[in-house]
């Protein structure tokens, strides 16, 4: 069993920038891909981000790549997400996800409770 608490998120104006975080208790850390999923208000839940057990490798969704980054300090059992020049279709509830494959549908074993993001125009 995997724990995630997310924190992080807020309002900001459009153009500005937040950086989540995902901490995580429970198994190893290291032993677990990590994502970032968000889901906008009557919208399905859509990935975003994700980034292997060892941090080597990173994928995005088109929209958010050159303005997202997603890492991870498996010594600090934590995944980031850094997210710059937001745009208000950024807001949503974001989503930690864990799972031992590195995938990027919504097919993830552990899940956060989420944070607000809310980008204002």
């Amino acid at each position: 069993q995997v724990q995630l608490v997310e924190s992080g998120g807020g309002l900001v104006q459009a153009g500005g920038s937040l950086r989540l975080s995902c901490a995580a208790s429970g198994r190893t850390f290291s032993g677990y891909a990590m994502a970032w999923f968000r889901q906008g208000p009557g919208k399905e839940r859509d990935f975003v981000a994700a980034i292997s057990r060892s941090g080597d490798t990173t994928y995005y969704r088109d929209s958010v790549k050159g303005r997202f980054t997603i890492s991870r300090d498996n010594a600090k059992n934590t995944v980031y997400l850094q997210m710059n020049n937001l745009k208000p279709e950024d807001t949503a509830v974001y989503y930690c996800a864990a799972d031992p494959l590195f995938k990027v549908d919504r097919s993830y074993a552990y899940w956060g409770q989420g944070t607000q993001v809310t980008v204002s125009s």
